[in-house]
């Protein structure tokens, strides 16, 4: 998601954390608040793509600072968080003009899919393709390009690859890894990393570990160096 600003506001740091680590792990550019008037304030400033809004926050809620934004003509998608489940709220939010309702407790990766829809309907152009050293990331075609060329890989080794070239020169966990590919609930081998690891560097052909290496112990780290 290189290049995606997204911004969001919350009152509950908890939620704010847990979000943003997800959504720094996948490669946005993100800014925080924890009450509408400073959620407002830095949509001016930062002019998100995405807006992620929870509706109950001091100083202005969502419903107020997600009229503001769209008063302006700003080209964002508003998404707004919930802890309701009320067909009134949803449909307050969406006559003010946001694009998409989450209703808490949500998962990371209905949030996410959701961001990606918004991006896909608002701003096709920033989910093409993107270059990270002899790597290039297609995330429409779901294509993974490495010198130039097209690396036939499965769905769970696409999603992998990218995974571990967008956070390159960082130690990733086998449990890093286990959650932001396979997901929080995986219950497979416990080596199952290792297998795709070796399969990915079959694939590019790093048989000496030059482009994925492994910290024992610890985990593996890309290095495009």
């Amino acid at each position: 998601m290189n290049g995606i600003r997204l911004l969001l506001a919350d009152d509950e740091p908890h939620i704010i954390q847990f979000l943003e680590l997800g959504l720094l792990n996948e490669g946005f550019d993100i800014r925080t608040a924890e009450d509408g008037a400073a959620a407002l304030q830095l949509a001016k400033e930062f002019q998100p793509h995405v807006l992620i809004l929870d509706v109950m926050m001091p100083e202005m809620n969502g419903f107020e600072v997600c009229q503001a934004v769209k008063d302006t003509g700003a080209n964002v998608a508003v998404i707004m968080l919930t802890a309701k489940d009320e067909i009134e709220d949803r449909v307050k939010g969406l006559t003010l003009g946001a694009d998409d309702y989450v209703v808490k407790p949500f998962s990371f990766e209905e949030l996410l899919a959701r961001i990606k829809a918004r991006l896909r309907n608002q701003f096709p152009s920033l989910l093409g393709e993107a270059t990270y050293g002899p790597f290039r990331v297609n995330d429409i075609k779901k294509e993974l390009i490495y010198q130039d060329q097209t690396l036939e890989l499965s769905p769970t080794e696409y999603e992998l690859l990218k995974y571990i070239v967008l956070n390159n020169g960082i130690v990733l966990s086998k449990a890093q890894i286990l959650d932001s590919v396979w997901g929080y609930r995986f219950g497979g081998e416990d080596n199952i990393v290792e297998v795709y690891i070796r399969s990915l560097r079959d694939k590019l052909g790093d048989k000496e570990h030059r482009l994925i290496r492994t910290l024992r112990g610890v985990g593996y780290r890309m290095d495009l160096s």
